[in-house]
Parts: structure tokens; C-alpha cells; sequence
């Protein structure tokens, strides 16, 4: 299965010293059957893409809650064995857990497939969406908006070779 392990750029470049992601357990998203209803598609590349989408979003939360932290979003996509992955059932009627698993023990960065980061270009958007998280939570329509720029910003492929330079 495969998963989206949301990071910062501190916590890749901790993942890549460690040669892990983790320590487990570890949140990520993957095509859950919650997140097949919710999305309602039968096509594997857009349930995938929603599930990236997930992860980019919990990317932003842990953005907001580190200020030293560059302002770009980053994804680790692992595959890791489908028993593995663990969908919360508690979790299963909020929203924001549509798609969520936990690992339970870290994951060798070798079995990462790909790192989705933001472009440098998108750095004031992500500022200001980790800036407007609280209001657009609390129900500012504004925020919400705020929040919004920065999902309108792709995240660009990178191969797992190319960790380092984008550390930089």
C-alpha cells in the first residue's frame, strides 16, 4: 500500500540523518475505504491524489505548530505492506482523519518512492495558510480562503536521491 507521511523540511532532513521515518507510530494517508466513499471515484491515480492532497494539508498543521520551520509543505509517498497501515475506527466519522493510517514502527526511508515538497514560489502562501489555520478552524470564511492559496500550489516530484539537495 501506499502511503503519504507528512513532514516538514526539518523533518525530512531528520528522516535522512536517520535513515527513517519515524519514530512509529507514524500518521500518514492512504486510499481508505473511508476516503473511496468520501471521494466517490473507482480511479486508483485520483483516490491516490486525494490521499497526497491529505497529507499535504497535515503537512500545513505541522508547519503552524513549528515557527522555525521553512514554510513548504513536504510528503514521503512509502509503500510499505498493506497489514501495516491501520485505520483508526474511532476516527472513522470526523472528517479530518478521511484517509488517515498509522504506521506503527518507523519505516525505512529506503522504501520511499518519491518526496512531493512545495516550490520556493509557494513559501508566502504556505506562511500565510499556517498563519489563518486557527481562524479557518474556528469558521473564518477569510481564513478559509487563506488556507485555500496554499492548496492551490502543487506539489512538485522529487526523486528520494534528490533529498539532499532539497534540504539544500
Amino acid at each position: 500500500m501506499r502511503v503519504y507521511v507528512p513532514l516538514t523540511l526539518p523533518g525530512l532532513a531528520q528522516a535522512h540523518k536517520a535513515g527513517e521515518l519515524g519514530p512509529g507510530p507514524l500518521t500518514a494517508y492512504a486510499v481508505t475505504p473511508g476516503l473511496r466513499e468520501w471521494y466517490v471515484s473507482d480511479d486508483i491515480e485520483e483516490l491516490e491524489y486525494a490521499a497526497l492532497n491529505r497529507a499535504a494539508a497535515a503537512s500545513l498543521r505541522l508547519i503552524a505548530g513549528d515557527p522555525g520551520a521553512a514554510r513548504r509543505r513536504v510528503v514521503v509517498a512509502v509503500d510499505v505492506p498493506d497489514k501495516d497501515a491501520a485505520v483508526d475506527p474511532d476516527r472513522a466519522l470526523d472528517a479530518g482523519a478521511l484517509g488517515e493510517v498509522r504506521i506503527a514502527a518507523a519505516v525505512p526511508l529506503a522504501k520511499a518512492a518519491a518526496v512531493h515538497a512545495d516550490a520556493d514560489d509557494a513559501e508566502a502562501d504556505v506562511t500565510a495558510a499556517a498563519a489563518a489555520l486557527g481562524a479557518s478552524d474556528q469558521g473564518d470564511d477569510d481564513a478559509r480562503f487563506v488556507v485555500d492559496g496554499a492548496e492551490d500550489h502543487e506539489l512538485l516530484w522529487f526523486g528520494v536521491q534528490e533529498i539532499p539537495a532539497l534540504l539544500g
